[in-house]
């Protein structure tokens, strides 16, 4: 292959995993105008189109994302090969993307923050939603390094590491006719409920438990945010089984009675999740060992310390 189309692949893959000339060149310390005499070279080597403009952003053309498929663990490996001595967190200038929930960036992102001013002050963190499909085809199509969630899919690109587990509890506003007592199954079913969906749809893990019983209950409303389930909570006479890791916030309990599912629920594990591309990546491989010590960290506290007490929680 000649140093040019090799010089061009770069490009390409810059492209593909931004799906922005302007990323891109950022990316690649490029001028705009650079990168897109590049796009116009691989179109004339390649005689394909490549690139075609959908609103703000590019969309591939099929034989650009075929192109894409075989070489990008490629030029992975060669940039991991070149630069696998290269990152210096003190002088290093890299952006990272992590697909996490506002809890985790609740648990930890203030701690990252300040790790990264000391020790990489001119690294960026970029916090980007996360879903459990959508976060593991992130990783897989390099539009994200990290991820923080639920690990539903198992296959050889996907690598994890087990943070943390959590189980469920029952949430509702004090005054609620079902506070103060162990809500039975039949009152359980009989509520209108909240349910904090990431991907949209209105089935969890307790639904699944409850499709096993031949059982179904009535999700009234849903959130794509943990953060705003407390407020709603306290003005409706909604329920919710929400993860018992966020419930350790006095934010989030005050005013609220929490107490045990009328049933078994397996508890949810948590996981950092990254592709086999990034194994040997040492940027990666420094801020995934960081964030999995921060968020270990914080996980041990918040079992340790309950901040709020055992004010209105009623649960073994």
């Amino acid at each position: 292959m000649k140093t040019q189309e090799l010089h061009l692949l770069y490009v390409f893959d810059a492209i593909m995993t931004e799906r922005s000339v302007t990323r891109a060149a950022n990316r690649l310390a490029m001028t705009q105008p650079a990168v897109s005499n590049a796009i116009s070279r691989m179109r004339h080597i390649w005689n394909d189109p490549l690139f075609v403009r959908k609103g703000r952003n590019i969309e591939p053309t099929s034989y650009a994302l075929s192109l894409w498929d075989q070489v990008r663990d490629h030029m992975y490996a060669l940039t991991n090969a070149v630069s696998a001595t290269q990152f210096d967190p003190a002088n290093s200038k890299r952006t990272f993307r992590i697909a996490v929930t506002d809890v985790i960036v609740e648990m930890v992102w203030r701690q990252l923050i300040q790790l990264l001013e000391r020790e990489a002050p001119g690294v960026d963190i970029h916090a980007v939603p996360y879903t459990p499909e959508g976060s593991h085809s992130d990783l897989r199509e390099a539009h994200v390094d990290l991820a923080v969630g639920f690990l539903n899919q198992h296959d050889h690109s996907l690598r994890s590491t087990w943070l943390f587990e959590s189980r469920h509890v029952l949430a509702m506003r004090e005054e609620h006719k079902l506070a103060g007592q162990q809500v039975s199954m039949e009152e359980f079913l009989e509520a209108r409920h909240l349910m904090v969906s990431l991907s949209g749809d209105a089935h969890g893990v307790v639904d699944g438990y409850l499709d096993q019983k031949g059982l179904t209950r009535r999700i009234a409303a849903t959130v794509n945010q943990f953060s705003i389930v407390p407020q709603v909570l306290r003005e409706s006479n909604l329920i919710a089984a929400i993860p018992e890791l966020i419930s350790q916030d006095c934010g989030f309990v005050d005013g609220l009675w929490m107490s045990e599912l009328p049933f078994e629920v397996e508890a949810t594990s948590m996981y950092l999740i990254w592709h086999a591309r990034h194994d040997r990546d040492p940027g990666v491989v420094w801020l995934r060992s960081h964030i999995e010590e921060l968020l270990q960290q914080r996980w041990s506290e918040i079992m340790k310390y309950s901040p709020c007490g055992q004010r209105n929680v009623q649960v073994s």
